[in-house]
C-alpha cells in the first residue's frame, strides 16, 4: 500500500484548499447574499464535491465528508472534510467560517489544513501542519508553535462560539482569568489557538469528526490536546465515534483545557 510523503502532501493540500476557498469568497460577495438558510448552504455541497475529487486524486483512501457522505472501507487512511465549518454564522453574515481538511492514519490525525477565506481582519488565513513538518505553516510562513507551557492567565484568550456575546458576563466568569473571544467555527478556533492567539478553543455543542480532525492535527503539532467533556482524548475509531466524537470539546494547552472543562458550563444553558 502506498504511503504518502506527508510534507509534500501537505503542500498539495494547502494548494487545493486555498484554491477552492475562492468559491466561498465569491459566495460571501454574492449579490443577495449566500444561498441557503439555517445551517444549510448551497456552497457547502459545491465545495465538498470539488474537495472530494481533488483530495482523492492527491491520495486515494477512505473519505468522510459532512455534506456528500462517506466511504469507510477499513483503509488505514481517511480524508475528513468540512467544506464550511460555521455555516449558520456564515449565512447570518458573520465572518470567520473555515474550510477544514484533515487526514487520519490509523485513526490518528496526521495532517490538517484550516482555511478561513473571509475573516474579521479582512485577510485570508490558512493554518496547516503535518507529521514530518517541523513548524506550523501559516499563510506560507513557518511558525514555531508550542502549547505545552501555556496556561490560563490575564494575557491569554479562550476561543468560544459566536453566541457567547449574548451571555458575555457569564462567559467572562467561566473563562477567567483569561479573556474570551467569540467567533464562528470550532475548526478555526482550534487553529487560532495553535497559531498563538489563544490558550484553548471550546465547543459546548456536539461535534463530529469533520468539525475537529484538522484542528486536532494542528494541536498535535504544537503539543496540545483535544479533550471531550470527560477529560478524555478525542478518538475516531468507529463510524459512530466519527459521527459524534464528543458532546463538548476543549482544545489547546492541557493545563488550560483541564481547568476549563472542570467548570460548570451548564450554566450557559440554564441562564436566563
Amino acid at each position: 500500500m502506498c504511503t504518502p510523503d506527508l510534507p509534500d502532501l501537505l503542500n498539495q493540500t494547502i494548494e487545493v484548499v486555498t484554491r477552492v476557498g475562492q468559491l466561498l469568497i465569491d459566495e460571501w460577495e454574492r449579490v443577495g447574499g449566500p444561498r441557503g438558510k439555517d445551517d444549510k448552504a448551497v456552497i457547502d455541497v459545491e465545495i465538498e464535491r470539488v474537495l472530494h475529487q481533488h483530495l482523492l486524486e492527491l491520495f486515494s483512501c477512505d473519505f468522510w465528508g459532512e455534506e456528500t457522505g462517506y466511504s469507510l472501507t477499513g483503509h488505514p487512511w481517511c480524508w475528513v472534510v468540512d467544506p464550511n465549518d460555521g455555516t449558520s454564522d456564515f449565512l447570518k453574515g458573520l465572518k470567520g467560517s473555515a474550510i477544514s481538511v484533515g487526514l487520519l492514519r490509523d485513526h490518528v490525525p496526521v495532517l490538517g489544513v484550516v482555511y478561513a477565506p473571509v475573516t474579521i481582519e479582512g485577510s485570508t488565513d490558512c493554518i496547516a501542519w503535518a507529521e514530518g513538518v517541523s513548524a506550523l505553516i501559516r499563510n506560507g510562513q513557518a511558525t514555531k508553535a508550542t502549547l505545552t507551557t501555556k496556561a490560563l492567565s490575564g494575557e491569554a484568550q479562550v476561543m468560544v462560539s459566536s453566541a457567547a456575546i449574548y451571555k458575555a458576563e457569564l462567559n467572562e466568569e467561566l473563562c477567567a482569568p483569561s479573556r474570551f473571544v467569540a467567533m464562528p467555527s470550532i475548526a478555526y478556533r482550534l487553529a487560532k489557538v495553535v497559531a498563538g492567539e489563544g490558550v484553548c478553543g471550546i465547543s459546548l455543542y456536539p461535534v463530529s469528526a469533520h468539525d475537529v480532525v484538522a484542528g486536532h492535527a494542528l494541536l498535535r503539532g504544537a503539543g496540545g490536546v483535544l479533550l471531550d467533556e470527560h477529560g478524555e482524548s478525542i478518538r475516531y475509531f468507529t463510524e459512530a465515534s466519527m459521527q459524534i466524537v464528543s458532546q463538548r470539546c476543549f482544545g489547546g494547552s492541557e493545563s488550560a483545557c483541564r481547568t476549563l472543562l472542570s467548570r460548570d458550563w451548564d450554566r450557559i444553558f440554564s441562564a436566563d
